[in-house]
Formats: C-alpha cells, sequence, structure tokens
C-alpha cells in the first residue's frame, strides 16, 4: 500500500472517529504529517486525493477544510461507473430497483415542494411532445426533473444521491437519444399515474406504477441499447403487486 493511501485511509479514520469534523480546518501540514507517520509530500499528495473524493476542500490562503460531506458529493464519482461502455444494462437493474423504492417512500413522506417539481416536470413534458419537433434533449431534462423529484420526496438523501449519480443528466440524454424519442407519450402518461399514486399516499401503487415504469423502459431499450438485451426482472412487478 502506498504512502499516499496510508494518508486517505488514516484521515478518514479521524474524521470517523470524530476526530474530525465537517467543517473542521486540518491541522498544520508539519502537525499533521508527524501525526500519522508520513512525509510532508505525501501527506500532500493524500489530501489532493480527498480532494478529489470530496472529503476534503482546499481554500486558498486558507488552509483545507473537511467537506460537509453531503451524500451526493461523495456519491458523485458514481457517475463515472454510469458512463462506463457495458454497464448500462446492469446499472438499469439496480437503478429500477432504487426508484421503486423511492416512489413508495415518496407515497409516505409527501412534501409540497418536490410534489409541485414533479408537476412541472410533468408539464414541461406534455410541452416538448406537442412541439413542432420532439427534441431528446427536453424530454431528456423533463424526465430527469420528475425522477429527482420523486427521489427527493423519498427523504432518503443517501438514495436521492444515488439515483442522480446511476441516472443523472449524461446517463438520461442517452437513453433518450437511443430512444430518438419514442415512447414520450407513453412516458409522460406513466409519469403522472406515479404522481397519482404518490400523491395518494399509496406507497404499495406507488412502487407498482415505477416498476412498470422501469419495465416498459427496459422493453424499449432492449431494441436500441447497443449494450444487448437488458436482463429480465418480471419478478420485481410480481413482488411489488404482493405487498
Amino acid at each position: 500500500m502506498s504512502r499516499t493511501q496510508d494518508v486517505v485511509e488514516d484521515v478518514q479514520r479521524l474524521i470517523l472517529d470524530g476526530g474530525l469534523r465537517p467543517g473542521d480546518r486540518l491541522p498544520a501540514e508539519k502537525a499533521l504529517a508527524s501525526e500519522l507517520g508520513v512525509s510532508r509530500g505525501s501527506l500532500r499528495e493524500g489530501v489532493r486525493a480527498l480532494v478529489v473524493l470530496g472529503i476534503l476542500e482546499a481554500r486558498h490562503g486558507n488552509g483545507t477544510y473537511v467537506t460537509d460531506l453531503d451524500p451526493a458529493t461523495l456519491l458523485a464519482p458514481v457517475a463515472f461507473l454510469a458512463d462506463l461502455p457495458g454497464n448500462h444494462a446492469p446499472l438499469h437493474a439496480v437503478r429500477a430497483t432504487l426508484e421503486t423504492e423511492a416512489a413508495g417512500l415518496a407515497a409516505l413522506h409527501l412534501t409540497d415542494g418536490p410534489v409541485a417539481r414533479a408537476r412541472v416536470a410533468l408539464d414541461d413534458m406534455s410541452r416538448a411532445l406537442v412541439a413542432p419537433r420532439v427534441e431528446p434533449a427536453q424530454l431528456a431534462a423533463a424526465d430527469l426533473a420528475f425522477h429527482r423529484a420523486v427521489a427527493d420526496a423519498s427523504g432518503n438523501p443517501v438514495l436521492a444521491a444515488l439515483l442522480n449519480a446511476l441516472a443523472g443528466e449524461g446517463p438520461r440524454r442517452r437513453v433518450w437519444d437511443e430512444m430518438h424519442g419514442l415512447a414520450g407519450e407513453r412516458t409522460c402518461e406513466e409519469h403522472d399515474a406515479i404522481l397519482a399514486a404518490i400523491t395518494a399516499r399509496d406507497p404499495d401503487r406507488a412502487r407498482l406504477r415505477m416498476a412498470m415504469h422501469m419495465v416498459g423502459v427496459e422493453d424499449l431499450l432492449a431494441t436500441t441499447s447497443t449494450d444487448g438485451p437488458l436482463p429480465r426482472r418480471r419478478n420485481l412487478v410480481e413482488a411489488t403487486s404482493t405487498r
């Protein structure tokens, strides 16, 4: 194991043990290097790695601080995995499971803000579909806004961050580009049904509606994706319908 990796793990351990808390400034370089038993060069390299990971923040002329450790920042690197060729199918299966649970939680933890954003996203998609020329980018943006609103409504910031990393702007745009704007009307109808179940505070129906929506996306992508057919998950709908 490299000394740089040692620094990364030691600083992470300090944070986990409470020696460093979100917002804390790191000790002076010389003191911290001595505490960790590494050279100042190795410490600098480790700190740079921790900055890239979103764990530390370097403030020019003011030292280095522990970030707020927000889940969205810490999970951002997952987006790179979502962009790698060949991962789209298995990641979609993971995303579908998370989306389904997010819809159920949203029905249980309903708040006005995310619901209003979901309705705006539905309206945006409806307008995009009646435009003289249907633009996949507009459909992708409305689709992303809707699912982000549902994830935020779940009340679980880690779940929302994971979903955003797995299906953020890049992956979402790629899906709509592959579908060539197809299924826009069906997607809008399914989003409407999902939102209706959420606002009715019916978690079982919300899960079922989202599961059916995600299976429909799989069916369409199976005919367009360059990664090959997506794995079937009929058991997801069946399991959800029996809750």
